[in-house]
């Protein structure tokens, strides 16, 4: 779970410091820009981009008249906001080495090829990974460790690794939505005061139709993409896996430990420890590795050589030391985050949508886009989940809508976009255990696009966005448009 860290709002800004909407509207195009030409034009790295964002932003909190101990305060509430994605990303880095030198992704890929065809891969890789991501409650689990194998599975079929990665991302993101273990699950409805199972029934409504869509979708890019499979060539990946790694049930002991421990509730972190311990075991036991020669494994990664270029370079991992880029720019991108919110940026931006709110279709798409453009500016999908939930509960009572609409709001478009902006903190460790460039795996994250999309089809139309009708009347009456109140009957 999240620290209790609570963005500031505003009325919480000093009047004499508060940036008038124009103003603030000049930091986040700034990020835009320094972002989009660093990425796009120069072909950059994010690091350096996000250092011209973080400086520039930094530039105009000075201009406000914070000093450099707000500015170092509001990075340190980013980076704490974020510490639990940091150390996942640590610990999932060596996770994934030990692993492999376990033989247990090497198992799954070579049992995976025996089981799978190219034409049922993407949407029984999507199923899968739903039922899993829903079972033990996190989505970066599930593709830190059956999403690396199902990239190498995808590879043996002959199915394009972007494919493989969006529908594995679709699938862990709509299981963890509607997981009662999900960290984001638990914390929409925390900080919007709403009842964990109530939050889930509000959700399921968007979230089977967007992932149902998804399933469909990948059904027809399998057929699509899919063709013969070169004669030998999934004998050949087999081969190269048994003549390097025991292929044998005792490698996926750390498999079992994993998520028998998360079916049983514990937290994310120290489950993938336990997973951690239970890779070097089975690297010792089964594959005959030494003690030491297993940490080191755990440390700096692995480099197979068996028979077979593909496996090589599928199973090639960089161990703890190999999250060093990933969490370089996770850092920058939150202390960014940070420095925005503490400026009071977030916070009049914010403030200018909630007073242009007309009508309760309008305040729940609004709601939507506003978790995605925090998504995008802070790097980080807690704060694209606290942040509106904080600045528009009163909104929403004001408008007659239960809690419930406000948490689907936030969780159904903040949760699974986050992973399509490259510099974010899903989008960068999704990339760092997969492979695959969130620019190629971006179009194919079919849930990313359909989740926001089902919810902002419901709030055009009204479908199960109810609203008090005293509530709404009164509102109607403040506003003095006779659409403020959407009286819709249906039920999620």
């Amino acid at each position: 779970m999240t620290n209790s860290f609570t963005p500031t709002t505003y009325d919480d800004l000093d009047p004499d410091r508060r940036p008038s909407l124009a103003a603030a509207l000049v930091p986040i195009a700034a990020v835009v820009a320094f972002l989009g030409l660093g990425s796009a034009v120069l072909g950059l790295d994010p690091h350096a981009p996000l250092l011209w964002s973080i400086a520039f932003v930094g530039g105009f909190g000075i201009w406000l008249g914070y000093d450099w101990d707000d500015l170092f305060d509001g990075i340190a509430n980013g980076l704490v906001m974020g510490l639990q994605a940091l150390l996942i990303i640590f610990t999932i880095y060596g996770l994934i080495a030990t692993w492999v030198s376990a033989g247990t992704i090497p198992g799954l890929m070579y049992y995976g090829l025996e089981l799978l065809s190219p034409q049922t891969f993407l949407p029984a890789a999507a199923v899968v990974a739903a039922v899993v991501a829903f079972a033990i409650g996190s989505s970066w689990t599930t593709v830190g460790t059956l999403g690396v194998a199902f990239v190498g599975i995808g590879a043996g079929l002959g199915v394009p690794a972007p494919m493989t990665v969006g529908a594995v991302l679709s699938g862990a993101y709509a299981g963890d939505k509607q997981s009662p273990l999900s960290d984001t699950t638990n914390l929409a409805a925390g900080v919007t005061n709403t009842d964990l199972y109530a939050h889930i029934r509000r959700m399921r409504t968007g979230t089977v139709a967007a992932f149902g869509l998804a399933v469909l979708g990948f059904l027809a890019l399998g057929l699509r993409a899919s063709g013969e499979i070169p004669a030998g060539r999934i004998v050949e990946i087999q081969g190269a896996l048994g003549e390097t790694y025991a292929i044998t049930l005792l490698a996926f002991v750390p498999l079992a430990v994993t998520f028998g421990l998360a079916l049983r509730g514990y937290a994310a972190l120290p489950t993938l420890v336990a997973g951690v311990f239970a890779g070097v075991l089975a690297t010792v036991l089964v594959q005959g590795t030494g003690f030491v020669a297993a940490w080191d494994t755990f440390m700096y990664g692995t480099a197979p050589e068996s028979g077979s270029d593909l496996v090589n370079d599928l199973l090639a991992t960089g161990g703890l030391t190999g999250s060093a880029w990933t969490i370089t720019v996770v850092v920058a991108a939150l202390s960014l985050g940070g420095i925005l919110e503490r400026t009071g940026v977030l916070a009049v931006v914010a403030h200018a949508f909630t007073s242009a709110v007309r009508s309760a279709g309008v305040l729940v798409a609004g709601t939507g886009v506003s978790a995605i453009l925090i998504n995008a500016l802070t790097a980080q999908q807690y704060m694209s989940i606290v942040l509106p939930s904080v600045t528009l509960r009163n909104t929403y009572d004001e408008f007659g809508l239960d809690s419930d609409q406000l948490s689907r709001a936030v969780e159904a478009a903040g949760t699974p976009t986050g992973a399509l902006f490259p510099w974010h903190a899903g989008a960068v460790y999704m990339t760092g255990v997969t492979g695959v460039p969130t620019l190629e795996y971006a179009p194919y994250f079919l849930f990313a696009f359909l989740s926001p999309l089902a919810l902002f089809t419901m709030a055009a139309t009204g479908y199960t966005i109810e609203s008090t009708p005293a509530a709404a009347a009164s509102t109607a009456e403040t506003t003095g448009s006779p659409d403020a109140a959407v009286t819709d009957s249906n039920d999620d």
